[in-house]
């Protein structure tokens, strides 16, 4: 079972890897945008449940003993709820584009709720088994939690902000695709290690900016 979740979790983790990028730049709301960023969104579902199925094979069904191998697992069940908790939250804006002030809609309260409350407690475990790379990697599932339950528990403040709300969260699923590639794909490809912190930022730090500028290229203030 754990091979098998291994290789649907390599598939769709490099399609969607190959395809996160096509979005930004072709025509919002155009037939090719939305094919390929339901594609994308599929893709990512199946690496969300394929990580969070190892990771509790590791964890509980064939308990990996190893400190490295258990911060691997917690790692990968951090990066399965990031993946699934942005994603559907880049949908979920989408659908409530004419949101009340206040949208108390359980499931959109729990999904935002679960990724705080993930990158929380994945960042408390890093910190007490000294794991610097685990420590500080998850402030951006608490961050983009606290952010999504704002935006459903306030007004919207400017005209489209279901739209901004979601180009940040498919940014930041992209997130999710490239850092679970860049630290543990691309090192093992080419025989190298994954415990360089430059590696896991890398990706943040190219692709927040691409939120701060889609952000004010398509805000419409009210």
């Amino acid at each position: 079972m754990f091979n098998l979740f291994l290789i649907l979790h390599i598939t769709a983790g490099f399609s969607a890897l190959l395809t996160f990028w096509l979005p930004l730049v072709l025509k919002k709301g155009g037939n090719w945008h939305i094919r390929i960023s339901w594609f994308f969104v599929v893709m990512m579902g199946i690496v969300s449940i394929t990580a969070t199925g190892m990771a509790f094979i590791r964890i509980f069904i064939q308990p990996d003993t190893s400190p490295e191998r258990f911060s691997f697992s917690i790692f990968l069940l951090f990066i399965s709820v990031l993946s699934a908790s942005t994603a559907y939250y880049g949908l979920r804006v989408l659908r409530f584009k004419r949101k009340s002030d206040r949208h108390r809609h359980l499931g959109d309260l729990a999904f935002s709720s679960l990724l705080f409350l993930a990158g929380l407690s994945c960042s408390i475990y890093g910190f007490s088994s000294g794991n610097t790379l685990i420590s500080f990697f998850p402030f951006l599932g608490i961050f983009l939690g606290l952010g999504q339950l704002a935006y459903w528990l306030r007004p919207m403040p400017v005209r489209n902000s279901w739209l901004l709300e979601h180009i940040q969260g498919m940014i930041a699923c992209s997130i999710s695709t490239v850092t679970a590639f860049t630290v543990f794909g691309a090192p093992r490809l080419l025989g190298g290690g994954f415990r360089s912190f430059y590696l896991w930022i890398l990706p943040t730090i190219v692709l927040v900016p691409f939120i701060f500028y889609f952000s004010r290229k398509y805000r419409i203030t009210k």
